[in-house]
């Protein structure tokens, strides 16, 4: 049977999900019993479940012999297939590419990482992400016959990002639907779920890191903004026409003194010798005044861009994440010093101010949670995935893209 198309595959998709999520929550159900759940009629439920069990999403786990009343056929039993890669999110950063995987009942069954050059590019990041997916099938016992969708986190901003091609290439693998953004903003909603105050609902997020980026949660849905640059904290204006030249073009962007790499310049400028954020934990850790200075200046200009924006938007949250976030204690004190400075007037309204609580999974735990979100049901979902127990821009033609794949690679499936 050809798969169907337009709203008819809407429709259908919107009933596979009733099916799913009925089962999700009940467990193991007759095919009468998940159509009395749902609203369809038998031969739709039929129809559906058996497309369901060929794509390996469901499996039949026995029948209801056990405790029938009467006479008449035992009716199978129906389940999720607790094997079966519902969702999968892939997280390119600058070194290395996170994978994971989550069933039909939001649980991640799946999480890896494989490691490549700061150099590499495309051409050597997508096998490497390809290699780790099939690893992950071998090691874990995951299969990708029911892919629902996928979502690709790329590092870059604005119309820099040099990600074209990469949703159909997905797509075309494994005949997925894929939708592509900024990792640094799938990481935002990723805090924004998995928050101490449970699920929070405004959020601002920035990681310091080779650059400086960041993501807005609103009313529990990130913002993406017309053209795909919301939460562009980095390239905020904080240093005037007299500061150090930026990437984007301009002078005194927040990330020309407080991306990583913006640090470790200036304490060489000021005579101290750091190379390395290795370098920079031990001058922390012997308190060197100049490097205080510097991780200060870093911090007050963070806390007047975050300032400004939280006028604006009013979070509950701001969160802080990169290593040197963790490497140097007086840069976060120095955001949270600012930036309550900056909201002195609502002091008693002014956010929770934290370092973040995920490490490098964030990205791809907030990218499934995107899939989650922004599924036609399952859209407002309410709770974030379920990490495995253990260690685990938008260019011109598209700010957030979501392709259709047909043509699946038999060796990923």
């Amino acid at each position: 049977m050809s798969p169907p198309g337009g709203v008819h595959a809407l429709v259908r998709r919107s009933h596979e999900e009733r099916v799913l999520r009925v089962l999700r929550q009940r467990g193991a159900l007759s095919r009468g019993e998940i159509a009395a759940r749902v609203g369809l009629s038998r031969t739709t439920v039929s129809e559906i479940t058996s497309d369901l069990i060929a794509r390996g999403a469901i499996t039949i786990v026995g029948t209801d012999a056990v405790g029938r009343v009467g006479s008449g056929r035992p009716a199978e039993r129906l389940a999720l297939d607790p094997s079966s890669g519902q969702f999968m999110a892939v997280d390119f950063g600058h070194r290395r590419v996170n994978v994971a995987v989550a069933d039909a009942s939001h649980d991640v069954i799946a999480l890896g990482t494989s490691r490549y050059p700061e150099s590499a590019g495309w051409p050597e990041r997508i096998p490497a992400a390809f290699a780790l997916i099939r690893r992950l099938s071998v090691d874990k016992g995951v299969h990708y016959r029911a892919l629902q969708a996928i979502a690709v986190g790329v590092p870059g901003w604005g119309d820099r990002s040099p990600a074209d091609g990469v949703a159909e290439t997905f797509a075309e693998h494994f005949g997925a639907p894929v939708t592509v953004d900024n990792n640094v903003r799938f990481a935002g909603l990723a805090e924004a779920l998995r928050s101490p105050a449970d699920s929070v609902q405004n959020l601002i997020y920035v990681r310091l890191s080779d650059g400086v980026g960041g993501g807005v949660v609103v009313n529990g849905q990130l913002v993406r903004g017309a053209d795909g640059f919301a939460g562009e904290f980095g390239h905020i204006t904080v240093a005037g026409p007299d500061g150090e030249p930026c990437r984007c073009g301009k002078r005194g962007c927040v990330e020309t003194i407080a991306s990583v790499p913006a640090i470790l310049a200036r304490c060489r400028s000021l005579g101290v010798r750091v190379e390395t954020l290795d370098d920079l934990r031990a001058a922390v850790r012997i308190a060197e005044p100049t490097v205080d200075k510097v991780l200060r200046e870093a911090g007050a200009a963070v806390g007047r861009a975050l300032g400004a924006a939280a006028m604006t938007l009013n979070p509950s949250e701001i969160v802080l994440s990169g290593e040197i976030v963790h490497i140097a204690p007086m840069l976060f004190q120095q955001v949270v010093s600012t930036i309550t400075y900056e909201l002195s007037y609502r002091a008693e309204a002014a956010p929770v101010i934290r370092p973040a609580l995920l490490a490098d999974e964030g990205g791809a735990l907030g990218a499934i949670a995107v899939l989650f979100h922004e599924s036609p049901l399952l859209a407002g979902y309410p709770e974030d995935p379920v990490a495995p127990s253990g260690p685990t821009e938008r260019t011109k033609e598209h700010p957030m893209r979501t392709v259709a794949g047909t043509k699946p690679e038999e060796g990923l499936r």
